[in-house]
């Protein structure tokens, strides 16, 4: 670590290192957190809250049934696909309680992508959200899958009020499809199965792995980074030196929570905020903002999680800008680049400044960010303790203070790897733990670190990964596409949209038609915003396509 780092972080307080003795895999957090803080609000839903206790007793409830119901042994993978809901940690801790890994699984995937997902990972459980169980009917007898557990919206919530919120989705709001899958058990009447005074806990070791969160790595079709119960426990207590610097009190704190758990940011965020007894209040749906406000008004909030883009629509929203903030102590951002513009509005409307981390799936995900009391937009922040970054031009040689280069990182967060894929794992791991980010960075004077550019041709839209290479195969598929090329393009509410260049196989092929295609085969974060048509793509001498000329185009 340099010297001026070094300095940095002990005016501020933040140690260098963490003991990674404290716990022995993230089944211990979570233990010895509903140990200590047991009837305190854990988690809260739609209105509903599961304290630590009643969180760990439906754990236990899940770890039972899959240990005594199901084939599956310790190491063996389970996807989780669900949205905000408070059955997502109860699934989380009952899969890891019982030895399994979790594949985190985005709810809005398409039939190819879950598909990839599932036959990838070797998953032989999927636990889904009903509203979303027919795209995995189209495609579940293609994969490893034994079990699917199917959870409805309001499964925890008092009988009566359950019943209310699932009949009124299911028939009045026709927000979940009729599916038929072989074998398939409602959530609850799984858990009704389990005899928890006869479940076994597995010895869980640190090195032991804990999940596969998937990624396109450095490009093209999504890998599984591998999380052990190491990283995931080192980048809490990494993450938790790190809160100390803004003073919040344990035990005493309510974390808005609008980002999706199945996203390494929200996933880590929220097991230290378990770690240090505080309230998470899960937000489904983080584009309904009337709800999301009105979620606020009833639970308050002294610490919220976001993004660039929630920021931005949040303080242009006259009810938002209307609420009183006195309560919030802390604002995160991550997951895409925070803008000063957005930093300021924030700033301006809520009181409070925002603090921008840094990090990715690969690293569990948290490398940097700005502390308490030392807090700059303009930059990524400072290591959290037992990270080392280093600054590295094309031939891996550190550079000086100021001149930029490839940033690196090394430390107990950084994954072990791509799941079986170690030539990917090569690119970007070497010998000695060093983690090649893929994004240009540079080294300032104070011990501070900035990403200046992105290395890697990635687009991020509203926080998630998007890769070209992956939208090229799938819009090259359609029968009207001779070629193609995605690039990313500054957009105002989006921090960058997919731009898609398209040279027509068939003369009567329209944007339109494009359109219609792109949404029935990707998510909807992955959709080209832009079309052009052009009669050809610029290329280099051994036919690469070359995007950067892409960029300079009008």
């Amino acid at each position: 670590m340099e010297a001026e780092t070094r300095n940095a972080m002990a005016q501020l307080g933040i140690p260098l290192e963490v003991d990674l003795s404290e716990y022995t895999s993230v089944v211990d957090i979570y233990e010895k957190a509903v140990a200590k803080y047991g009837d305190k609000p854990a988690y809260s839903s739609l209105g509903h809250t599961l304290s630590f206790n009643e969180l760990r007793a439906h754990a236990v409830e899940f770890a039972s049934y899959l240990q005594q119901h199901t084939s599956l042994e310790p190491g063996d993978r389970i996807a989780i696909q669900l949205p905000n809901l408070i059955q997502y940690p109860v699934i989380l801790y009952g899969a890891l309680l019982a030895g399994m890994v979790i594949v985190n699984t985005n709810p809005l995937y398409q039939a190819r992508e879950l598909q990839h997902q599932l036959k990838d990972s070797g998953a032989k459980m999927l636990v889904v959200l009903a509203n979303v169980a027919d795209t995995a009917e189209t495609i579940i007898a293609t994969t490893d899958v034994e079990q699917v557990l199917i959870t409805e919206l309001a499964d925890f919530h008092p009988v009566h009020k359950r019943l209310a919120i699932n009949l009124a989705a299911k028939h009045l709001k026709h927000l979940v499809p009729e599916v038929e899958i072989e074998g398939a058990l409602p959530f609850l009447k799984a858990l009704s199965m389990a005899n928890v005074e006869a479940f076994e806990p597995p010895v869980i070791q640190q090195e032991q792995l804990a999940a596969l969160q998937y990624t396109g790595g450095t490009t093209g079709v999504a890998k599984g980074a591998m999380l052990s119960h190491r990283n995931l426990v080192a980048n809490t207590l990494q993450c938790k030196a790190l809160f100390k610097t803004y003073g919040l009190t344990p035990g005493t704190e309510t974390l808005i929570v609008p980002l999706p758990l199945y996203h390494i940011y929200s996933f880590t965020v929220g097991m230290v905020m378990m770690e240090e007894g505080n309230h998470c209040v899960l937000i489904p749906d983080p584009r309904n903002l009337k709800t999301l406000i009105e979620t606020v008004k009833r639970f308050g909030m002294t610490f919220f999680c976001g993004i660039n883009t929630l920021f931005v629509a949040l303080c242009n929203d006259e009810e938002f800008q209307d609420m009183d903030f006195s309560g919030l102590k802390l604002t995160l951002s991550g997951g895409m680049a925070l803008t000063e513009d957005a930093a300021k509005q924030w700033k301006q409307v809520t009181g409070v400044e925002v603090h921008q981390g840094y990090g990715l799936t690969e690293t569990s995900p948290v490398l940097s960010a700005n502390p308490g009391g030392g807090n700059k937009t303009n930059t990524i922040g400072l290591p959290v303790p037992s990270t080392e970054l280093q600054i590295r031009d094309e031939n891996g040689a550190a550079v000086g203070v100021g001149e930029t280069g490839e940033l690196c990182a090394r430390g107990p967060q950084v994954m072990a790897g791509y799941w079986h894929r170690p030539e990917a794992t090569a690119e970007v791991l070497d010998d000695e733990g060093w983690f090649a980010t893929g994004d240009i960075g540079v080294f300032d004077p104070d011990g501070y670190y900035r990403i200046v550019d992105r290395k890697k041709d990635m687009i991020i839209v509203s926080g998630f990964n998007v890769y070209p290479n992956e939208l090229d195969d799938v819009l090259s598929e359609h029968p009207g596409v001779l070629e193609c090329a995605a690039i990313g393009v500054p957009d105002a509410r989006s921090g960058e949209a997919v731009k898609m260049f398209v040279v027509k196989a068939d003369p009567s092929l329209t944007e339109e038609a494009l359109r219609a295609y792109s949404k029935e085969q990707l998510t909807g974060y992955k959709v080209p915003h832009y079309f052009e048509f052009v009669d050809a793509l610029p290329k280099s001498a051994v036919g690469k396509i070359l995007r950067r000329e892409l960029r300079g185009s009008p």
